[in-house]
């Protein structure tokens, strides 16, 4: 009987495959390309708020058996407030995590639930940006230390915050 040789198999390490740094460019710019188109088809201007506020505080005297507006706005001041800093903490979670679509998400319940709780404190956009446009171009330290009040006058108006 004839003998058959096997072949010893020998380990050779694994093929390693890379996309060329100029493929990994182009990807990373289509993509970034793709996310400007997106961005210019979304109207990226405070009418959308104001139109969401103007909902909300047409809710307020609706059904909270309907409306998720009015039934937030049936529980005063406080309840709006706390729902509002829940889903503040939930924005900041997915933002350290990184979880990008998730954030946005999140984000646009914060800006839902600020509007809901400025319905019910009385507080009107208008005035929101016009204090952002007066704060426009005055760098933040600047702007601080301008509004900063001495420890007793914090104390006597019953604030803790610091400036």
């Amino acid at each position: 009987m004839a003998k058959t040789t096997k072949k010893k198999a020998v380990a050779r390490p694994a093929k390693v495959t890379r996309k060329p740094a100029d493929k990994t460019k182009k990807v990373a710019a289509k993509k970034i390309a793709a996310r400007k188109v997106a961005a210019d088809l979304v109207p990226s201007d405070a009418v959308v708020l104001d139109r969401l506020f103007a909902v909300v505080e047409s809710r307020r005297d609706a059904d909270p058996a309907i409306s998720h507006s009015a039934r937030l706005l049936s529980r005063g001041p406080a309840k709006v407030a706390q729902k509002f800093g829940e889903e503040a903490v939930e924005c900041l979670i997915e933002a350290v995590a990184g979880n990008r679509e998730a954030l946005i998400g999140e984000s646009a319940d914060v800006l839902y639930h600020l509007l809901v709780l400025w319905v019910s404190s009385g507080v009107n956009p208008a005035d929101v940006w016009a204090e952002l446009i007066r704060r426009e171009g005055v760098s933040g330290i600047a702007e601080k230390a301008a509004r900063a009040t001495p420890v007793a006058v914090r104390r006597s108006l019953g604030t803790s915050k610091i400036p």
